[in-house]
């Protein structure tokens, strides 16, 4: 059986098998040494075990397109697929030889856990196939057909796992009995329908919709292993599957009490009645509380020991102290079955297991009344789906084994589309069955084999025997299983859940419990989905505030540019986003963004850039778009102009900001990278400086710009006066207006001195005549646009000084994430520490545009070390200065894109 065994059943090493659905322990390996089954040991050929010789199934490969997914699905579902499957399994069938010894000595050893299999196929069919159709109305008596649909579907189950559908050679199939709950909801919903005046059109459209469960059971889970989606079902949140079970278990609980008081589920309400009924009738008080005293005693007895076999043997057991109790009592078993001790079949006991299909009439059949279980079918196919891909991989752990997890989905699918076919319930591979089939020798296919054969004599044999079973044993082993299955869900939980999704989990089974399981499943989903969208609210959706000028651009300027660019980019203020943006937490951001423009702060650092850092953002929805269109229009009438970066106009987040407007606002500008918003703003705070000034700058001084608008003129017309317009004024005036005056002091040097004065001028003093001859040692280099002057990894062959342009200095890693790139504008060094240290270069450099280079080359500086030495020292030394500071930057950079 596949829940009745606790964690204490067997090893601890094995998950637990209250519900294969929740296995906490699928991570652990079983401490005894378990081997992988090499299918070769039973003499049957590997193509047709389904694992090739010496290699096993390989792991689901989630990388695979959905272009390669629908491939294979028009691949391997064609007719022309499934006659070649069906042929190439004959051909091999046809190629045994059942006479074989080994094969022989294969079965032969194979008995004990055929035994094992039957045992437990006979405790789940009585248990669980008698509860297959409520216990009421025109309903009452059809347990015995119930026990023969249970093994139909394992039978049809075992056979496709063993004739190759499986990777598992010893896999057990079994009917889905989780879904009872939903096969009573069924029944019910066609009986109010269709009315009890007529009983042959309830059983005929009741087993008809029995069997459509089955198809979509079984068509569903064949798509999902032809498009390779075993993985995705595995998404699904966890606790809102807990819930569920722990769900079915209250039902199976108050199932085994209608059982034992032999009333209809249905009408066991926690009214006054039933209590009376159940506490104060003491016939009814020992109907009940004795299999619910057996299960109690089961659970003591493995929770200390943990044999595999105390389950099984503990329930032979108790037929045979009740029949010896009823001989030395001399009981007649017709008062007994009057009273509630043995099951009364009726007029079923004698039916044979086919008789089933007399009912199944499509002439009776209610299609309307079919049609309206269409919802509850949907429930019902949601809670099959999740079963397989979460007990797939934990059996293949428990056995050690590697399994294709979209190979046992297109066995579960093929399995349940047979089903289907002649009549019967959905059914999947039982875990707790399989492991314990394993773990006494049944892994092989023909022990898998055998036990289906075995299985068919069981089916052969009927249904009779029930009669004669003792209500308690069926008691029991529905209260062992209710017990586990709640245990599962609320005991076990208990510390590996938050408070929400425990809520959560309560509130399910509670729903379920009082009003339908259908909408408990629906009530859960919408309970997720609300204490997401709260915890995810709460989340903090801004990672940082700050300035400008603790995060400049990877640029490298002239000193006087870059001291400039740091008292003025205070007015530039960055909020780095993360997350998911959405309606929960947009209004936090927009919140902080009036702060920043209304409040207090405003007033002492007021903003020209608003930058919006979307570089860890995953998505935005669309209430996250409109808000962020109000708050360009408030940044908008403060002359702030709003500035996005980390995402490009055609990635998801673009086109949601862009489907709204945003994008083409006046006032909003967009880059790919954190480090070209920041460069464009300090080029915007730089060129706005010299225009407000009206001063002839030299090209050389002239800010170079990627972009080709002029960034400067929404910029410039907002400079009405106002604390920003000072606050430029005077940091320009202690800044770039000092150090012009003094360039224009010397601008009558000739080059390449005067940009060897530029570039380092603001290190020390530079006298003219003593560094007049290091012109003699520079080469005039003219550079067109992408020019490449060097390539990551070249052999370095020399320095050069920038006169006019912009060079590109792209850095490349192993980890393309960790890519960057680095500018160098006019009265900048490129390419020193490499040069000076002789080592490879560690980037590529690219010119962008057109400009005058001083080249100081390997060859050249050594001249200049020995003709000069005193001059060399100086301007090695101005080189170390401004390349330390330049690193420092470029370090700077690289660290605020964390």
């Amino acid at each position: 059986m596949r829940h009745q065994l606790s964690s204490d059943d067997i090893t601890a090493s094995i998950p637990n098998e209250t519900t294969p659905l929740l296995i906490h322990s699928a991570g652990q390996r079983d401490p005894s040494p378990t081997r992988t089954h090499d299918p070769l040991d039973s003499g049957i050929p590997p193509s047709f075990v389904g694992i090739a010789p010496g290699k096993a199934n390989g792991p689901l490969d989630v990388s695979i397109t959905w272009r390669e997914r629908f491939h294979s699905f028009k691949q391997n579902l064609g007719p022309t697929s499934v006659k070649k499957t069906v042929k190439q399994v004959g051909e091999q069938v046809a190629q045994l030889d059942p006479l074989s010894p080994d094969h022989l000595k294969t079965a032969l050893s194979s008995i004990p856990a055929v035994l094992l299999g039957c045992l437990l196929n006979i405790l789940d069919g009585v248990s669980y196939g008698m509860i297959i159709f409520p216990a009421t109305g025109v309903f009452s008596g059809l347990g015995p057909m119930g026990v023969s649909m249970f093994f139909i579907t394992a039978i049809v189950s075992q056979l496709i796992y063993t004739l190759g559908g499986s990777g598992f050679a010893g896999a057990n199939g079994s009917m889905m009995i989780e879904v009872v709950p939903f096969f009573h909801i069924l029944a019910n919903s066609i009986a109010s329908q269709i009315g009890e005046e007529n009983p042959e059109a309830i059983i005929a459209t009741t087993l008809v919709a029995y069997a459509f469960s089955s198809l979509l059971t079984g068509l569903t889970f064949l798509l999902l292993g032809k498009l390779k989606l075993g993985v995705v079902v595995g998404f699904f949140p966890r606790h809102i599957l807990v819930g569920c079970i722990g769900g079915v278990g209250v039902f199976l609980i108050i199932t085994g009490l209608a059982v034992c008081l032999r009333i209809p589920d249905d009408d066991f309400t926690m009214s006054w009645e039933t209590i009376h009924l159940m506490f104060f009738e003491t016939h009814n008080l020992i109907l009940w509380a004795l299999p619910l005293a057996l299960a109690i005693l089961l659970r003591i007895i493995t929770h200390k020991y943990h044999h595999q076999l105390i389950f099984p043997l503990f329930f032979i057991v108790i037929p045979l102290i009740f029949y010896i109790v009823v001989a030395a009592g001399r009981f007649d078993l017709g008062v007994l079955r009057k009273d509630g001790w043995l099951f009364d079949v009726g007029v079923t006991a004698g039916e044979h297991w086919y008789q089933f299909y007399s009912y199944l009439d499509f002439r009776y059949v209610w299609f309307s009344a079919l049609w309206s279980t269409l919802p509850t079918q949907f429930a019902l196919l949601f809670f099959n789906i999740l079963h397989p891909p979460l007990n797939v991989p934990a059996l293949a752990v428990s056995l050690d084994m590697d399994v294709n997890t979209d190979k046992e989905l297109i066995a579960h699918g093929y399995s349940n589309l047979l089903a289907g076919l002649v009549g019967t319930v959905p059914n999947y591979l039982v875990y707790v069955n399989t492991l314990l089939f394993y773990r006494v020798g049944g892994t092989t296919r023909i022990a898998s084999f055998l036990l289906a054969v075995a299985t068919v004599g069981l089916l052969l044999v009927g249904t009779g025997p029930i009669a004669y079973l003792p209500v308690m044993v069926v008691g029991a082993l529905i209260f062992v299983l209710g017990y586990d299955l709640v245990k599962e869900a609320l005991w076990d939980t208990r510390h590996r859940t938050s408070t929400t999704e425990y809520i959560t989990i309560v509130s399910i089974m509670v729903c379920m419990t009082v009003w339908d399981f259908v909408i408990g499943v629906v009530f859960g989903i919408i309970v997720s989905c609300f204490f997401f969208v709260v915890q995810n609210s709460h989340r903090r959706s801004i990672r940082s505030i700050f300035t400008g000028d603790t995060a400049m651009s990877a640029v490298r300027r002239p000193s006087f540019q870059r001291a400039y660019i740091r008292e003025v980019a205070k007015q530039t203020t960055v909020i780095r986003l993360q997350g998911f943006l959405f309606f929960g937490t947009i209004t936090y951001v927009e919140e902080a963004i009036r702060d920043l423009i209304d409040g207090p702060s405003y007033q002492k650092n007021p903003v020209q850039f608003l930058v919006l850092d979307f570089a860890n953002v995953a998505g935005v929805d669309m209430s996250s778009a409109e808000a962020l269109v109000r708050v360009e229009r408030l940044i908008t009438a403060k002359c702030i102009t709003l500035v996005f970066s980390g995402f490009e106009v055609d990635s998801p987040v673009g086109q949601a900001l862009d489907s709204v407007g945003l994008l083409a606002a006046e006032r909003v500008e967009l880059f790919s990278s954190f480090n070209d918003a920041m460069e464009w703003t300090e080029n915007v705070y730089l060129r706005t400086w010299y225009r407000q000034q009206k001063h002839e700058v030299a090209t050389t001084f002239a800010v170079p710009v990627r972009r080709q608008t002029d960034e400067g003129r929404l910029f410039i017309g907002s400079f009405v006066p106002s604390p920003r317009r000072s606050h430029i004024r005077e940091a320009g005036e202690r800044t770039i207006a000092s150090e012009l005056a003094t360039h224009q002091e010397q601008a009558s040097s000739p080059e390449p001195l005067n940009t060897i004065i530029k570039a380092f001028s603001s290190y020390g003093v530079i006298n003219p005549q003593q560094f007049a001859p290091i012109s003699l040692y520079f080469d005039r280099i003219p550079v067109p646009p992408k020019f490449v002057l060097w390539k990551q990894g070249d052999q370095p062959d020399g320095l050069y000084i920038l006169e006019s342009g912009l060079v590109r200095a792209i850095y490349r890693f192993e980890n393309p994430a960790q890519d960057f790139e680095e500018s160098m504008v006019a009265g900048t060094i490129a390419g020193e520490l490499s040069a000076l240290a002789n080592s490879p270069r560690n980037c590529t450099a690219v010119v962008e545009h057109a400009g005058v280079l001083w080249k100081l080359s390997s060859a050249n500086l050594h001249k200049l070390q020995i003709e000069q030495p005193e001059l060399a020292r100086i301007f090695l030394q101005f080189v170390l200065k401004a390349a330390h500071i330049d690193y420092d930057i470029l370090l700077t950079a690289i660290a605020s894109r964390q």
